[in-house]
């Protein structure tokens, strides 16, 4: 199991603006309003060893909405402990994480708009990330 995935457990997130894969992979994000998708996914880094160093580092999290995909899980979006916090997740039927991305900035998600393999997921205060839901570093 991977520390993103023991952190999932308990609905935690590190509190970086970064996309996490179930698979152990995290990257940093950016907000960026000036491309398409809102998002600009950044170079690749190791949470096992920036953990190691402050494991408290994490933040809990809480769904605020949801949009189901059959079989194939579903997406979350909601806020983290602070009120600038959210997070945007997609979850397997059994809510195991399949990928997560945490920003420390946008307040939190309580919109998601889902056509075909991309959703748009919208935050209270108007900050708007798209994504394929198959892999968000697209």
């Amino acid at each position: 199991m991977t520390m993103i995935e023991r952190l999932w457990e308990d609905f935690q997130l590190p509190i970086r603006d970064a996309l996490h894969c179930a698979d152990g992979n995290s990257c940093d994000v950016a907000i960026d309003s000036d491309v398409p998708s809102g998002l600009k996914v950044l170079a690749p880094f190791d949470l096992d060893e920036i953990l190691e160093s402050d494991p408290s580092w994490v933040s809990a999290v809480d769904g605020l909405v949801t949009v189901g995909l059959g079989s194939k899980g579903l997406l979350w979006g909601g806020e983290g402990s602070y009120g600038s916090e959210g997070f945007i997740a997609r979850l397997t039927i059994e809510r195991a994480l399949v990928w997560a991305i945490f920003f420390t900035e946008s307040n939190p998600f309580d919109r998601i708009q889902l056509s075909g393999n991309v959703a748009t997921f919208s935050s209270t205060s108007g900050v708007e990330v798209t994504v394929d839901i198959d892999d968000p570093r697209r």
